[in-house]
């Protein structure tokens, strides 16, 4: 019986993990991604910005989290395929799915950091027939999607990068998850759709649910909390209690046991008046409907649940 303490400390969150469920549909998971200060350059001062670099930093619990998370993930399931969906790829009523072939690039969507962090390598591969799978399924469901290949500007995020490559909401988590370079399995990003709607999400994660089936782990990376507007609101000691609130709120809606109610309760969380504060833009929020859709049926359990999070596994 899966434990139902909330997972803050190492000893916890690996007891949450190691009691995930082997065989049958992978569950479809909402990550934290964190931010690049996770893989900040050893030796090199970090900025002073409270709660992020607290608990984002090389040596905070989400990279020491992440590490644990990906092997997990790899051992458990053994997938033939990441799906991943990331907060920095947004297009507009159309699915664009990543085609790269024998390597992905890397979109350094980031500015103002050490030189360092735009010399960061994560190896790995795309797979042609894995977008197309990917693309058939969103068909489907009579979503409109495509594949886009190296040669294409892959779209926008909501702060103005363009081009192609795997931005760092994916190479900067995997980079901890699986290693430099990682090309035993083959990813694909998928974009989230732009106008930020729960319920659009949602049957974005729907579309791709019978995927899990056929040993495809699907992978959707945000944050709980994400504002510059107020540095220690992921401080779990500093945060005002608006933001204490909310994070709080996220944990109860995810653990709410049917899966209507659950529905219910993760779309009402964008009323919560600790929404807006902790999102002045909702696109680290969002892609937890991807992946709340993707495994809508069964349980969520969550893996990883310190403040400014949280991992969430759903369709357990």
């Amino acid at each position: 019986m899966a434990s139902t303490a909330i997972p803050n400390t190492p000893q916890e969150w690996k007891q949450s993990l190691e009691e995930l469920p082997e065989g049958g549909k992978i569950p479809a998971f909402f990550f934290a991604h964190g931010q690049p200060f996770l893989i900040w350059p050893s030796g090199d001062r970090m900025p002073p910005m409270g709660g992020i670099t607290e608990l984002q930093g090389p040596g905070g619990p989400l990279a020491s989290f992440l590490k644990d998370f990906g092997q997990t993930l790899l051992k458990k399931y053994k997938p033939k395929g990441i799906i991943v969906f990331s907060a920095h790829f947004e297009t507009s009523g159309e699915r664009l799915v990543t085609d790269y072939g024998d390597e992905n690039p890397l979109l350094m969507d980031y500015y103002g950091f050490q030189p360092a962090l735009y010399q960061v390598k994560f190896k790995s591969r795309g797979d042609s027939a894995l977008s197309q799978r990917v693309v058939s399924a969103f068909h489907k469901a009579s979503m409109r999607a495509r594949t886009t290949p190296i040669t294409e500007n892959r779209g926008r995020d909501g702060r103005g990068f363009s081009g192609p490559g795997l931005d760092h909401g994916v190479f900067v988590p995997f980079k901890l998850m699986f290693g430099d370079e990682f090309t035993d399995v083959p990813i694909v990003q998928v974009s989230i759709e732009s106008d930020m709607s729960p319920e659009r999400q949602w049957a974005v994660g729907k579309a791709v649910a019978e995927l899990r089936s056929e040993g495809l782990l699907i992978l959707s990376g945000g944050l709980g909390i994400h504002t510059f507007q107020d540095v220690d609101a992921c401080s779990p000691t500093r945060a005002r209690d608006i933001f204490k609130s909310f994070h709080r709120a996220i944990l109860d809606a995810a653990l709410v046991p049917t899966p209507q109610e659950r529905h219910d309760a993760l779309v009402a969380l964008t009323s919560h008046p600790g929404f807006r504060p902790a999102h002045p833009r909702e696109e680290h929020f969002v892609p937890i409907y991807i992946a709340a859709g993707a495994g809508e049926e069964g349980e969520a359990r969550v893996l990883y649940g310190m403040h400014g999070g949280p991992t969430i596994a759903f369709g357990v």
